[in-house]
């Protein structure tokens, strides 16, 4: 047997089965932070709205990455690639979000 073969170890771990229940709650948790993403569009928040919106986005966002994807009854890699994957979105939206306020807008004649 080569080396690059997978040991029958790695074909014999078990997954573990979420319940349907869970599934059902997780559903509804979505459903009643999308509520909550329509209302605070209509409610005077100032400019709040972004920071509103993208926290709601956010923990909705999480929600489905630990349970429809699985990686919360994962290995610790996944955690960790999980976690990266977020920080470097963060990471790239903090970037684009300080060059666009900091930007020094022109003012074009005509338009």
């Amino acid at each position: 047997m080569s080396e690059l073969h997978q040991s029958s170890e790695a074909h014999e771990q078990s997954h573990h089965v979420i319940a349907v229940k869970t599934y059902v709650m997780i559903y509804w948790v979505l459903m009643a932070l999308l509520l909550a993403t329509v209302l605070a569009s209509d409610m005077p928040l100032g400019g709040a709205h972004l920071l509103v919106a993208m926290t709601i986005a956010l923990i909705k966002a999480i929600l489905i990455v630990l349970f429809f994807m699985h990686v919360y009854y994962s290995a610790p890699l996944t955690w960790v690639t999980a976690v990266g994957s977020f920080l470097w979105v963060g990471l790239l939206l903090g970037f684009l979000l300080s060059d666009y306020f900091t930007r020094g807008w022109l003012h074009i004649l005509g338009k």
